[in-house]
């Protein structure tokens, strides 16, 4: 099956493989693993980054979520998210955000073309505090748990739980 696909997780699984999350509107928050990623020829050399946008190629795993990662093609590495700290830490949030929220597997297309407009957001422009506001209010509109005269994050504090430790460090940073 194709894809696209913002990578929001990678993890060593062998000595030359990764296991690699991706956000996909098709099929939700799907795992895979890249054979020979960490290998120094390895066809996905430079390829594999958080945040990173891409088309992706999965063959279905035939048991389990552990889905085999054929082939990628870059299509934005949005190099903007890392021009400091702080757009770093506000785009691991939403990343972390979606995740709590998120079954895997689930097609959530909503969910996942918010994540990639606040990214792309975030490669642009600033983090500022308006910005984490508004990608939590879409959320939880999204989701259905939003109150009238609640907090967006209260509501969803409420539902799914603790959310990302990275908001109290952006609230201290932007406000």
């Amino acid at each position: 099956m194709k894809a696209l696909g913002t990578l929001i997780r990678r993890s060593p699984l062998t000595e030359t493989s990764l296991i690699v999350h991706w956000c996909t509107q098709e099929n939700g928050i799907v795992k895979t693993v890249a054979k020979g990623a960490r290998r120094p020829k390895s066809a996905f050399a430079g390829k594999l980054d958080l945040f990173y946008r891409c088309e992706v190629e999965i063959h279905p795993a035939r048991k389990g979520d552990l889905h085999i990662l054929k082939d990628l093609t870059l299509l934005s590495p949005r190099l903007g998210l890392r021009r400091n700290y702080q757009q770093t830490l506000a785009a691991s949030y939403f990343v972390k955000l979606i995740e709590r929220v998120a079954e895997p597997e689930t097609p959530l297309p909503e969910i996942a073309d918010l994540l990639d407009r606040g990214l792309n957001f975030l490669d642009e422009k600033d983090a500022t505090w308006r910005a984490i506001t508004h990608f939590e209010t879409q959320l939880g509109e999204f989701l259905g748990v939003a109150e009238p005269g609640r907090e967006p994050i209260e509501c969803l504090d409420h539902v799914f739980g603790k959310m990302p430790k990275q908001r109290e460090e952006l609230a201290e940073r932007l406000r």
